[in-house]
């Protein structure tokens, strides 16, 4: 078995378009508490505070998952940051050999 990867896999866009919707609900949350607070309507200040308590939280996991996606490019990095294939049987075969030296090792 053989899994391909490229360099220019992307995130894809159904992900960025949801996450891009995401703050563009929670802006426009936020512009509409800060207008309302503004005009006097009581009340607003909470809304306004759970808006931009939303964009923060969103912006948090923005950044952890973004690490997240680069700590995994790194570790795949040797093999398939080149374009190159990583090839599951000379891993599997790799892992055999490895076993049989501690077996040998062990005795068995």
């Amino acid at each position: 078995m053989t899994i391909r990867f490229s360099e220019g896999d992307a995130i894809p866009t159904d992900v960025v378009g949801f996450t891009e919707e995401l703050f563009r609900l929670a802006i426009a949350d936020l512009q509409a508490a800060i207008e309302a607070f503004k005009a006097g309507t009581p009340g607003e200040t909470r809304v306004a505070k759970a808006a931009i308590r939303d964009l923060r939280e969103i912006g948090k996991d923005l950044v952890r998952e973004r690490a997240n996606v680069e700590a995994l490019r790194k570790q795949v990095a040797g093999t398939a940051g080149t374009g190159r294939d990583l090839d599951l049987g000379a891993a599997r075969d790799e892992i055999g050999r490895r076993l049989a030296c501690l077996r040998a090792a062990r005795g068995d």
